[in-house]
């Protein structure tokens, strides 16, 4: 599908939706990025892991809702087998299925309506290993619909990480950016990129989307608090 010449490093995608005009202007937006190359598209969640199993793309940008077999259920089986990184679209702000697709793997979600440059830039961070939750709506849907921890000091899965990493494990759960969290700790960003996979390492954590997840769910970080 994609025009790229080879010898590039383009990031492979797969486009996931069951509208065809939204399917279709995904795809077409992407491939016009020089970095970035479509190489298929599905029009459910079926579809979605069948392609995704046959083309091995990097990113599969996935839709929520869809017949035969939703994003949620083709993002748990694309992410147990390993095969891709996920970024989820959704239509609503505060949508829960958002919070289930992070439960299944996703590395993260973007509105529809966002802007095409923000689109590529998604496809990109979530290649890179970043986690792209839309800011606007990241402590809001953890809030929601998190599972808090009886009151108490924080679970026993943290009692291994020094120190230094639950803060930097606190400031990753508040939204920060390893930029800001390295300005707010007096650390250069590259140390706080090698605490923060020292502690996905020790807690068994895939990204740092599960490390948000688990700064509230441990109860290292309160619901409201900024």
């Amino acid at each position: 599908m994609s025009g790229h010449s080879e010898g590039t490093t383009a990031t492979s995608v797969l486009v996931v939706d069951d509208q065809a005009l939204v399917r279709d202007g995904f795809a077409m937006i992407l491939d016009s990025q020089p970095d970035l190359a479509v190489v298929g598209t599905a029009a459910d969640g079926a579809q979605a892991v069948s392609e995704c199993a046959r083309l091995a793309p990097n990113v599969v940008l996935m839709d929520v809702r869809m017949p035969v077999m939703d994003g949620i259920e083709a993002t748990r089986r694309i992410c147990a087998a390993g095969s891709a990184k996920v970024l989820m679209l959704t239509t609503f702000d505060l949508d829960e299925y958002v919070y289930d697709a992070i439960r299944a793997g996703a590395s993260g979600f973007l509105l529809k309506d966002v802007p095409a440059s923000e689109l590529g830039h998604g496809v990109r961070a979530v290649a890179a290993g970043e986690t792209l939750l839309a800011p606007t709506v990241t402590r809001r849907l953890i809030e929601q619909f998190v599972r808090r921890p009886a009151p108490g000091r924080p679970a026993e899965r943290l009692t291994g990480l020094t120190p230094r990493e639950l803060e930097v494990l606190a400031a990753v759960g508040r939204g920060l950016s390893n930029t800001e969290v390295a300005s707010e700790l007096f650390l250069s960003e590259t140390t706080v990129k090698t605490h923060l996979g020292r502690v996905l390492a020790k807690l068994g954590l895939r990204d740092r989307v599960q490390a948000v997840v688990l700064a509230y769910e441990s109860g290292l970080i309160e619901p409201g608090f900024h």
